[in-house]
């Protein structure tokens, strides 16, 4: 397995990809705190819708830190929830320990696995190409599968109503 990636040491990589994921963040707090009330008029807003933006709202309110920690796990809430925690006026050096720590510990999983990921599949491959045509096809299968029920279930919850007489 290389120490390096696109050139530079792995270390220095890891480094650059931690920074750039924390100033995405404080990006994202900044106009959430510039926008403030407007967020919900803004094109991005009314995309999202208003229900949607007040729950994320409301899980930044009751859990704050904790939730900008956690976010980072999560695709939609890695993006909305420094948006309203800049706009819900989150003290900023509670934010900033809660990305800095979830920035650090996310970005250094998903890099260093999916990296650790490839290179084994790589070396796998390289020792037999047959058994990683079957862990490749495997791997797909379950991903296939995985992406099926989940788009059952999301067909399954469309056609039932909420609490409130609404289709969710």
């Amino acid at each position: 397995m290389p120490d390096d990636l696109f050139g530079l040491p792995l270390w220095a990589a890891l480094a650059v990809a931690i920074l750039i994921i924390f100033v995405r963040g404080q990006a994202y707090y900044w106009i959430g705190r510039g926008l403030g009330a407007k967020i919900y008029t803004s094109r991005a807003g009314r995309r999202i819708g208003e229900r949607r933006l007040r729950r994320v709202e409301a899980l930044v309110a009751r859990r704050g830190a904790l939730a900008v920690f956690a976010a980072h796990w999560v695709a939609g809430l890695r993006h909305a929830i420094p948006i309203c925690a800049g706009g819900t006026r989150m003290p900023l050096p509670r934010y900033l320990i809660a990305s800095a720590l979830g920035s650090i510990l996310w970005t250094s999983m998903v890099m260093l696995g999916g990296y650790a990921l490839v290179w084994g599949w790589l070396e796998i491959a390289a020792r037999s190409p047959l058994i990683a045509a079957v862990v490749g096809v495997a791997v797909l299968g379950l991903l296939g599968a995985y992406l099926a029920y989940r788009r059952r279930g999301h067909a399954r919850s469309a056609e039932t109503p909420d609490k409130d007489g609404a289709h969710v």
